[in-house]
This record gives C-alpha cells, sequence and structure tokens, in this order.
C-alpha cells in the first residue's frame, strides 16, 4: 500500500490547520478510507501519552481519534517542549531526545531529526489510503527556509500536493494567501494545487468579487470559505486556546496560570459541567471565592515554584486553604505542595533544595530517574463514594515523590508491577483540605469528576448538579460538528482530485 498525501499549510500560526486536518480526518475515514495525520515538528506543552507510553502532542492525538485510530509517535515524530531561558525539550519519536538553546537547534539537532522524519512517513504511507499533513506556523518565513523541516521540506519530501489555509478574521486575508504563495521558493510553488478561507463571519456573497481576482493572480481555485464556528469543546494545542467560564456559579474553580503551564487539557472537562465555573488566575486576588484551587503541571516545576512566591501565590493559597478552599496539585503542581523539592541537576543543572508549600509532609525529589511516561488504571480508595471505582489517565514527569506521615491514599494503581514500587499517584492529607496526583486526564473520567465536584460541594456546604454529559462524546460530537461544516463549505470533489481519491460510493 501506498498513500496518497495532502499537506495543509496556513498563511499564520493559528489559521486552522489543526481542526481542518482533525475534520479531513475524520471525513476521509467516513469515506472508507484507511487515513492518518501527520504534523513532522509541533511545539506544545499539551501532550499525550499512548498506550506504548509514547509521547505526542495532543492535536495529533485529536486528529487521531477523528481518523478512528489509535495515536503513535510516526503522527508526531517531533514535538518541542518550551523549558524557558531559550531552552526546550525535544521529544523524539515519543521519547526524550535532548535538550537544546534555539541557536543550536538548526545546525546540531534538524540534521538528527530529519531521518526519523523520513522513516515516519514510509511506514504511515505503506499503512494507509491517505495521509493528512499539517504544517506549522507559515512556509513564508522565508528567514527559516533553508532549515525547516515542518512545512514545505516535507511537501517535497513526499510530493505532497498544499493547500493554503487563511483566517480571515484576523483581516488581510487575501494579502496573507497572495504573500504566502509568493514568497515560496519558485520550485515549491507547483505544489500549492489550492486556498481557501478560513472563519468567515457574515455574507459570503461579499467575497466573490475578491476570491475571483485572488483565483485568477495564483492560477489555483478556491476550494471555499469555511464558517467561523462557535463555542467548539475540542481539546486545545496551545495556550492562546485555554477556555474558561469567569462567570461565578455554584462550584467554582480557579487554575493558578503557571508561566509554563502544561497539559492544562487536564480542566476541560469541567467546561462542560453547567453547575462549575472554571477561571485561569495570573493575579492571588483572583482565588478569592474559589471552591477548589488547582496548582497544575508545569515544564519547569522549579520555576514555577519560584515564580508563585514571588507573585504572592504561597501566602494567598496557605490563607485559602485555612479559610475552607480544597487545594489541589496535578504532577508538577503536586510536587509544589510538599515541604521541599530538592533538584539535583535536572532542571537547573546545580543541587539545589527549594521549599515547597508545605499543604502536604512530602519531598519531590529530582535526579538521573528516566522520564516517567505511561498510561494506567488506578482504583480509587479512602474517598467517600468514589471507593473502588477504576479510572484511567497517564503520567508524564520528572522525579519521584516521598511520602511523610499522616498521608492517605487515594489513587492506587491497579498494575502490581507499580504498586510495588511505592510510587506516589494520589495522596491527601488528614483534613481532606489537600490533595496531590500525578495522573493527567483524572476528570476525563466522567463518573470520578462528578463525584470529586459532590465531594468540594459538600465540603462548602452546597449542593452540586451535575450536567448529564460524557466528555469523550462531547469530544465526538464536536468533532462530527466540524467535519459535518467542512464537508458542506468545502469543494470536497475537487480536493479528492487534487489528492488522487474517488469520492464514489465510499461517502457515507
Amino acid at each position: 500500500m501506498t498513500a496518497k498525501f495532502l499537506m495543509i499549510q496556513g498563511t499564520t500560526s493559528d489559521s486552522g490547520k489543526t481542526t481542518l486536518v482533525m475534520a479531513l480526518c475524520r471525513i476521509f475515514a467516513d469515506m472508507g478510507y484507511k487515513v492518518a495525520p501527520f504534523k513532522s515538528q509541533n511545539m506544545s506543552l499539551n501532550s499525550f501519552v499512548n498506550k506504548e507510553g509514547f509521547e505526542i502532542a495532543r492535536s495529533q492525538v485529536l486528529q487521531a481519534q477523528a481518523a478512528r485510530i489509535e495515536p503513535q509517535p510516526a503522527h508526531n515524530p517531533v514535538l518541542l517542549k518550551p523549558k524557558g531561558n531559550n531552552t526546550s525539550q525535544i521529544i523524539l519519536m515519543g521519547k526524550p531526545f535532548a535538550d537544546y538553546k534555539v541557536r543550536e537547534y538548526y545546525p546540531i539537532y534538524i540534521p538528527k531529526l530529519i531521518p526519523h522524519i523520513k522513516k515516519s512517513l514510509e511506514k504511515l504511507s505503506q499503512t494507509n489510503d491517505v495521509v493528512i499533513i499539517e504544517g506549522a506556523g507559515s512556509p513564508a518565513e522565508i528567514n527559516l527556509a533553508d532549515h525547516e523541516i515542518a512545512n514545505m521540506f516535507v511537501a517535497k519530501l513526499v510530493k505532497s500536493p498544499v493547500v493554503i489555509v487563511g483566517d480571515i478574521d484576523k483581516g488581510g486575508v487575501f494579502a496573507s494567501i497572495y504573500g504566502t504563495v509568493e514568497l515560496v521558493k519558485e520550485d515549491e510553488k507547483p505544489l500549492i494545487k489550492a486556498y481557501i478561507v478560513n472563519k468567515f463571519r457574515g455574507d459570503e456573497s461579499l467575497l466573490t468579487s475578491g476570491l475571483v481576482m485572488l483565483s485568477e493572480k495564483l492560477n489555483m481555485p478556491c476550494l471555499g470559505v469555511l464558517p467561523y464556528i462557535n463555542d467548539l469543546y475540542l481539546p486545545a494545542e496551545d495556550s492562546l486556546d485555554i477556555k474558561e467560564t469567569r462567570k461565578l456559579r455554584n462550584i467554582n474553580i480557579g487554575v493558578i496560570r503557571l508561566p509554563k503551564i502544561s497539559n492544562f487539557t487536564d480542566f476541560e472537562p469541567f467546561l462542560a459541567e453547567n453547575d462549575v465555573s472554571l477561571e485561569y488566575c495570573i493575579k492571588p486576588h483572583q482565588l478569592k471565592n474559589k471552591d477548589l484551587i488547582i496548582i497544575p503541571g508545569t515544564k519547569n516545576t522549579i520555576s514555577d515554584l519560584n515564580w508563585m512566591k514571588e507573585n504572592g501565590f504561597f501566602d494567598e493559597v496557605s490563607l485559602l486553604e485555612k479559610q475552607g478552599a480544597i487545594i489541589l496539585g496535578i504532577c508538577g503542581g503536586f510536587q509544589m505542595l510538599g515541604q521541599k523539592i530538592i533538584d539535583k541537576g535536572i532542571e537547573e543543572n546545580l543541587i539545589k533544595e527549594y521549599n515547597g508549600l508545605g499543604l502536604l509532609p512530602t519531598t519531590a525529589e529530582f535526579k538521573d530517574y528516566d522520564k516517567i511516561t505511561h498510561q494506567i488504571s488506578a482504583k480509587v480508595i479512602n474517598i467517600p463514594n468514589l471507593e473502588g471505582q477504576i479510572i484511567k489517565g497517564y503520567e508524564i514527569h520528572m522525579g519521584i515523590i516521598k511520602n511523610g506521615p499522616n498521608l492517605k491514599t487515594f489513587l492506587e494503581y491497579e498494575d502490581k508491577n507499580l504498586l510495588k514500587k511505592n510510587y506516589s499517584l494520589g495522596i491527601y492529607n488528614e483534613s481532606m483540605s489537600t490533595f496531590g496526583t500525578f495522573l493527567h486526564g483524572i476528570w476525563e473520567n466522567d463518573l470520578f469528576r462528578k463525584e470529586f465536584l459532590s465531594f468540594v460541594a459538600s465540603h462548602h456546604n452546597k449542593q452540586f448538579v451535575e450536567t448529564k454529559t460524557s466528555h469523550n462524546e462531547i469530544v465526538e460530537q464536536n468533532i462530527d460538528k466540524v467535519a459535518t461544516i467542512v464537508r458542506k463549505h468545502l469543494d470536497l470533489q475537487e480536493l479528492c482530485k487534487i489528492v488522487g481519491l474517488e469520492m464514489g460510493n465510499k461517502e457515507k
């Protein structure tokens, strides 16, 4: 089997490439094709661990879900995770590869990454009917044209037709599409076959004359004008996409918006609960009136710990815990809740000891442990109404937690081998006011989410009225919603002609 390829590139970041690729994955899957997403290089702090323990970007996981397949490292061979101070971590084929400074990336690391990108494309080509490739940023970044590995480099590797997407909501869409095509290299222009206008609000007929002129100038068709879609409930790719509901409701949750916040998709399931408000807080005073305060994951625990101290969050969180708020830390936030964090050269390259919030009698220790990345099943214990529940999630972290006295476990590994290692997965203090866990994706477990919110409500003498929702069902409904809109507004017959596929009777 040799797959057909289609590449979606954008005039800018946030032009809608990720969502369009997701929709096309669902559309081609519904046609009966075996389809896979691909993005050679993604930069994101929202990642996911697949069943084999490989870490890839959340956006490619969403696209794989749309294609109705399991996510794999070949879908996103290179994931860059910014750590601060012009340093990022390279996740290569799902595993940590190296930390690099910005100036080192192009001359030193890109030559080492290219073979893995090629192998991933070969693997996907051999096992699929069609591979839909997402570009990164814009192909018109001419300062990087000789070094990039995410746009025309990939298109030329597999001779993929390219469709350019422009975001009209930001303005200047005709100039941005025209300029993008004109700025790519002459030998790359023949690969660009069409363009799409995205995120349009209003009367489409007003665009007609402009589209006719643009198509004449570029000598290529417009495949469609996609409308702006409101109220989408899909996992966010980066911090530009953070969604919240600030209006106070019966249960009010505050997530501290750390500078290096990661995996904030953990909290999106709260958005489906009508009785819950969710606010990302950048100032300590925003935490007042919050029933549940969450310290999220972070790509740099020490840096964000110091930021919390310097900006008054330590004092405010400690005060609010004494006044009755429930505090919960996930991953890096869990590590911050303890007495101390000992960094033996992992994050700061020097052995240092830092004071944590002191709300849990624990010590977090970073040293030469392998990065822990795996999916897990866990049993809930020692929490009323949740006892014995089996929940699923995943771990992505460095370091371990050493427990002190007077702690209770509320999450216990089902895997006996992990249980024997006595790793802390989820614990709380005597007063049940402070919880810590390494489990990402915990709130996607619908029954656990609703029962825990009921526990928070009862702690504050409130009542929680659950919304009859399933997180995964809502995501599926939204994938189908976008796919339906794209089907309606895109010339799929022309797109299939560009790709070299038949629509025929395979369309559902």
